[in-house]
């Protein structure tokens, strides 16, 4: 039988544009590939800091549960992150983890990018890191182009952003792309990307 979900969940710290991110995500398969989508967020009473979660389903039918099942993909922008929210995840899911803050990771399948560092090199802010894993989302994704996924971020950020969350989106797609998740599909895959 055929599935017919994809489900994704974002997770970090508050402040690092978690929510912002699935939202994002939520929107470009909805608006930009026609799809069913179901997003939902938690997050704790801290304003900074605190763990923060949001789950994305995406289908061809009409989504009848709005939560996650069985896990497709997890990123995971912290340690805290990783231990909290690694659960509910299949057999052949995919972990993104930014190397920069993950350093104990639950599986072997797990692709490791410096997200945090890529944002500073390629957009000068740290805080654009949630776009730089925007960036390698959309590669490893099946269900979402990388195309749909830029226009749904550049229809969101804030006026006068654009050029900046570009080129941070931009070094997540590069850094991705160097990954062959095919020629090591059970080993920890890491990649210290050169400056961009």
């Amino acid at each position: 039988m055929k599935e017919d979900r994809y489900e994704i969940r974002l997770s970090g710290s508050g402040g690092q544009g978690i929510i912002t991110a699935a939202v994002i995500l939520a929107e470009a398969a909805a608006i930009y590939e026609d799809k069913f989508v179901c997003q939902t967020q938690s997050y704790g009473p801290e304003a900074r800091g605190g763990k923060s979660k949001a789950e994305v389903v995406i289908s061809d039918c009409e989504i009848d549960y709005p939560k996650v099942i069985k896990l497709d993909m997890l990123l995971a922008m912290n340690q805290t992150a990783c231990d909290s929210y690694f659960y509910n995840f299949k057999p052949n899911g995919l972990l993104l983890v930014d190397s920069t803050l993950v350093k104990q990771i639950p599986t072997s399948r797990v692709v490791s990018l410096p997200f945090t560092r890529l944002a500073r090199e390629a957009a000068g802010k740290e805080f654009v890191a949630n776009v730089v894993a925007l960036g390698a989302i959309a590669h490893f994704c099946p269900v979402i182009t990388q195309k749909n996924m830029e226009h749904a971020l550049l229809a969101r950020v804030p006026k006068g952003t654009k050029g900046m969350n570009r080129k941070a989106f931009k070094a997540g797609v590069k850094a991705a792309q160097e990954i062959q998740l095919d020629l090591l599909p059970r080993s920890i895959i890491s990649a210290e990307v050169e400056e961009v």
